[in-house]
């Protein structure tokens, strides 16, 4: 199996299904005295993400030879992106290995909600997922009519030989290969983005043109064609963009190449890996996902506490898309984050009622009556006892006393969505 994600990911595009919506730690506070209230909470809206393209989708490194393996990529960190903005979801769709021919393939079987062979999306494609993802296009085509926003990447793959052959063709021959490929990337992914909208007509597409992955100093004698190609590719991808965007059905390039220009040798793995390999770092993967949340967005966000941020210091909390800044820091016991109950009730809008008799708060809020008892096991949901796996307890902070809760507990106990990234080490909590 080592040996064939080796070969895999040689070229350079691919697509993996990956989710990441980790729950690991706590929230909650209440304080000694606080008046009941009832909110009443519409059903909210989820912000949906489908990622379609190659193994840039895929966030694939090298060294990456589980396939078991969740890569945190541009889709991931996009997901994170939608996390401050709402509830969110991502389907990443992408295939190891995929060209543009492939992707012509693979969405119009999405289109037709076609089980299609592995085959008939492209020969040989070396992805070990290849027959389950092919499986999946009646699953695909519902999610992509349910997106919001459409990814994709796509390309890497057709220009890869061009990449390798660039310094041993002449001027006019590279011309001719280059107007070649040129011509089919055009055709395909146009055809492709038509088969995307038959399914979804509404949903923003961004699609990511083609960076040049070789520092200067790695391809001195061709870097020059190599960047021009590049621009080509890119205006070519503004062509077949504006040809489908119309009003309220957006069409947009995500303008990746000009931030990986003259900064190749950080943003990819192509002088550090043992072959060239032309994957996107870390920080090319984040490079990627902060033009693609730009471009939607506007901005892309970052915690004031990081996966490099001292061990010791509190995780991050975010709420309805506000970082909460307050002196009753999470605790972590247990193995679980914990949040003072009254912080989170606060953002939301909601109070609780405390009782010093029983040691418990009740909380009112989308509907819901829920009781929350110190050092018990389980909360009460609309009359309901409901197991959660460490019980809330009190923290001294100053001269109060605060009932802290676990994270987990908020989303079995209030609704919210609550996820946790281990790479921003921060909670996202949504109501």
């Amino acid at each position: 199996m080592q040996s064939a994600w080796k070969k895999m990911f040689a070229a350079g595009t691919s697509s993996l299904l990956l989710f990441t919506l980790l729950i690991s730690g706590g929230a909650g506070p209440v304080n000694t005295a606080e008046a009941a209230a009832t909110t009443q909470v519409p059903e909210p809206d989820v912000f949906r993400i489908v990622a379609i393209g190659d193994s840039i989708t895929v966030g694939y490194e090298p060294g990456m030879t589980d396939p078991n393996v969740k890569p945190y990529g541009y889709a991931e960190r996009l997901l994170e992106q939608g996390w401050y903005h709402g509830r969110s979801a991502l389907g990443n769709y992408g295939i190891l290995g995929l060209t543009t021919a492939g992707l012509l393939n693979y969405t119009a079987a999405i289109k037709d909600g076609a089980v299609i062979a592995a085959d008939g999306i492209q020969a040989g494609l070396p992805d070990p997922r290849i027959n389950q993802l092919a499986a999946l296009t009646p699953q695909i085509k519902t999610e992509l009519g349910e997106a919001d926003l459409i990814t994709l990447t796509i390309g890497g793959n057709d220009v890869s030989s061009l990449l390798l052959t660039a310094k041993d063709l002449t001027e006019d021959a590279f011309k001719a290969e280059l107007d070649q490929l040129l011509a089919s990337y055009s055709s395909n992914v146009k055809t492709a983005l038509e088969n995307i909208r038959a399914v979804n007509p509404q949903a923003t597409i961004l699609l990511a043109d083609q960076y040049q992955p070789a520092p200067k100093i790695a391809v001195s004698s061709s870097y020059v064609k190599l960047m021009s190609a590049a621009q080509q590719f890119t205006a070519t991808a503004e062509g077949v963009a504006a040809g489908l965007n119309q009003p309220g059905a957006p069409v947009k390039v995500a303008h990746v190449a000009e931030k990986f220009a003259g900064v190749e040798g950080s943003l990819t793995h192509i002088i550090g890996a043992g072959a060239a390999d032309y994957h996107p770092t870390q920080l090319g993967y984040e490079t990627i996902a902060r033009v693609f949340a730009e471009t939607y967005w506007g901005e892309y966000r970052t915690p004031s506490v990081s996966a490099w941020t001292a061990a010791s210091a509190p995780m991050s909390i975010v709420v309805k898309g506000v970082e909460l800044n307050t002196p009753n820091k999470p605790i972590l016991k247990n193995g679980q984050n914990f949040l003072a109950l009254k912080d989170i009730l606060n953002a939301v809008g909601a109070t609780g009622k405390w009782d010093n008799k029983t040691q418990s708060a009740t909380i009112v809020y989308g509907g819901r009556t829920v009781v929350i008892t110190i050092g018990s096991k389980t909360i009460m949901v609309d009359g309901t006892a409901v197991a959660i796996d460490n019980p809330a307890f009190l923290q001294k902070v100053g001269k109060e006393d605060k009932t802290y809760l676990p994270l987990a507990a908020l989303a079995t106990g209030l609704g919210f969505e609550v996820n946790y990234s281990s790479k921003l080490r921060t909670a996202f909590i949504n109501p």
